[in-house]
């Protein structure tokens, strides 16, 4: 295969969509197995998700699965599978503004999840192991838990992050780097109308779409790693082999040795991503400083967020029982106040107080061991600390549901605290240790 060099990565050069798509011949069927169709089928039902433009929702694609699972096959299989437009839902976002997110139908999702599972198998043995996002076998925490390690080795780290990523990705480079890794003309085909997919907003209207792959989608995750393979970890690979860094889609951190490298690698990432069509937030990218005990000095920013946990100077304690200030991380006050938030979402005392506190426990329990199980990995009091606030509101509804706590603050956890010393198992946060006093 002919390549092109652009700068210092090699980017595939094929044909263009065009090109490929009169290329396809049409009397000859391209050799998709029925059962990869079941299988991907199998895992968009595991995921759930909402309907898509069709308003069509796994419940009412089961009641013809047969026949939908079918047509999917042989539209796929003879190329001629052209994907519905993406629904638009803007999601909020904690600084105020919205995220857009494209739902595709469920009948796409599963063509979709067709074209990943066969191109993932071949793209995992080439990416780069600090990659982390969206990968069988690696996770936020694995990510999390390696930089933790390089903040204590490297006084220096660059937060990395891109501005819209998923909004801007070049669809001719994510093209030929599709190409590169399989012969496939089927992947390659649908990859590039997935691309182009219309969206349509909520007031209806279709919007082409010249750039960037939606959110929401199946594939896009595997296709946003596959760009930064070229774009990010293979460039610093070759360019800074010496410098360490870790990378969960858009968000990443760079370990440097002095503020100097920092500088230097921070202006080459700018440039290198500007090549490729990306731009580095100009408020939310900044070089921090990994104080603690043993680095003395100061610095402008001594904290950066990185996957819910924020790093910055903690109090830890050594072996033999001695405080020092260490380079740690903890649950981020952005996910901290996520969590206050669902808890009064609950609205426990408002609207669930016909209910006992059984009933409660099914409806709390599965997602406080997720917010354990997350965000307590790492300087878990601090998680813990966060919790505690759903004592609170589990005493707001014993006040509101028995009169004889109403006023009396302390009586109600009081009354909670002798449940929890019977009965640790009925909450899950009770059973970590965090029992209400009065």
């Amino acid at each position: 295969m002919r390549v092109e060099r652009r700068g210092p990565t090699i980017w595939p050069t094929v044909l263009t969509n065009q090109q490929w798509e009169e290329s396809v011949p049409e009397a000859k069927p391209f050799d998709i197995p029925k059962q990869l169709v079941w299988d991907a089928y199998q895992r968009v039902k595991a995921n759930r998700g909402a309907a898509g433009v069709d308003g069509e929702s796994l419940a009412m694609f089961d009641e013809d699965l047969k026949s939908n699972l079918y047509k999917i096959w042989n539209r796929m299989s003879s190329g001629s599978y052209h994907p519905p437009p993406v629904r638009r839902v803007e999601i909020p976002k904690d600084n105020g503004g919205t995220r857009p997110l494209g739902i595709p139908t469920v009948g796409d999702r599963v063509a979709q999840t067709v074209v990943k599972m066969t191109l993932e198998r071949k793209l995992e043995p080439v990416f780069h192991p600090d990659s982390y996002g969206y990968r069988p076998g690696k996770s936020a925490l694995d990510a999390v838990g390696v930089a933790r390690k390089r903040c204590w080795k490297a006084d220096w780290v660059i937060d990395l992050d891109i501005k819209d990523f998923f909004g801007s990705i070049r669809h001719d480079l994510i093209e030929r780097a599709v190409a590169h890794h399989t012969d496939l003309g089927w992947i390659r085909l649908y990859v590039a109308r997935w691309l182009r997919a219309p969206v349509q907003g909520e007031d209806g209207s279709l919007q082409a779409t010249t750039q960037g792959t939606p959110q929401g989608g199946v594939v896009s995750p595997l296709l946003a790693n596959l760009f930064m393979h070229y774009a990010f970890d293979s460039w610093m690979q070759r360019t800074w082999p010496n410098v360490a860094f870790e990378r969960f889609a858009d968000d990443a951190v760079v370990h440097c040795q002095s503020k100097g490298e920092a500088e230097s690698v921070l202006v080459a990432v700018r440039d290198r991503l500007r090549e490729c069509g990306l731009e580095l937030h100009p408020m939310k990218t900044r070089i921090v400083y990994c104080k603690d005990d043993d680095r003395p000095g100061t610095h402008e920013h001594v904290s950066f967020d990185f996957l819910g946990y924020t790093f910055q100077p903690r109090r830890a304690k050594n072996r033999w029982g001695k405080f020092f200030v260490s380079f740690l991380p903890a649950i981020s006050t952005k996910a901290a106040k996520a969590i206050r938030a669902r808890i009064r979402d609950w609205k426990l005392a408002s609207t669930r107080n016909n209910q006992s506190l059984e009933d409660l426990a099914r409806v709390i329990n599965p997602v406080v061991r997720g917010w354990m199980n997350y965000y307590g990995r790492f300087y878990r009091s601090r998680c813990i600390q966060v919790l505690r606030r759903l004592n609170e509101a589990l005493a707001r509804w014993a006040r509101r549901k028995y009169r004889r706590f109403r006023r009396r603050e302390r009586a109600s956890m009081h009354w909670l605290g002798r449940i929890a010393r019977r009965d640790r198992s009925l909450f899950a946060l009770w059973q970590l240790g965090v029992v209400p006093e009065a």
